[in-house]
């Protein structure tokens, strides 16, 4: 099954980023209001980046790696997309698990 990391857009200009194995649905769940608590307050949402991941483990790391970032660095992924490649790339660590 497939993972994704991805940020999105709320109302209120903010990023959000999260993970799922089914973009496009969770992006209809934040909509609906049955999203995360951080989004409900801050609807509509739009999708803006998402990058596909190893697995499950791998987005959740590549998820907490994405949300120390500060606001100017993840705008910065945003305004050049293949440097998520870079967050995203497995750790040596991780790979020999």
């Amino acid at each position: 099954m497939a993972w994704f990391v991805y940020l999105a857009r709320c109302a209120d200009d903010t990023l959000y980023c999260g993970i799922t194995n089914d973009v496009d649905a969770r992006l209809a769940a934040h909509n609906a209001g049955k999203g995360a608590r951080y989004t409900r307050a801050r609807r509509p949402i739009e999708l803006v980046l998402a990058q596909r991941c190893v697995g499950k483990r791998h987005a959740m790391r590549v998820e907490y790696r994405v949300k120390q970032l500060t606001r100017a660095q993840k705008q910065a992924l945003l305004a050049a997309p293949a440097t998520f490649r870079d967050v995203t790339k497995p750790s040596r660590r991780a790979s020999a698990r």
